[in-house]
């Protein structure tokens, strides 16, 4: 399966984890932990990072 034919995040995150990889182990360490914690208070507050994340509200 191609990159092409993957669904990517709308919101740079695909961008954003390859940017990271490039890096130097020490500070992909400390960048993986930062966009952990966003993610989780992102994830915390509600927000949906796109409308295929949607669930009914009786699947919770």
């Amino acid at each position: 399966m191609s990159d092409e034919t993957t669904a990517t995040p709308t919101d740079g995150l695909w961008s954003r984890l390859r940017l990271i990889e490039g890096q130097p182990l020490a500070d992909r360490a400390d960048a993986y932990s930062t966009l952990h914690d966003e993610l989780f208070r992102r994830l915390e507050s509600g927000t949906k990072l796109d409308a295929r994340d949607k669930m009914p509200s009786g699947d919770r």
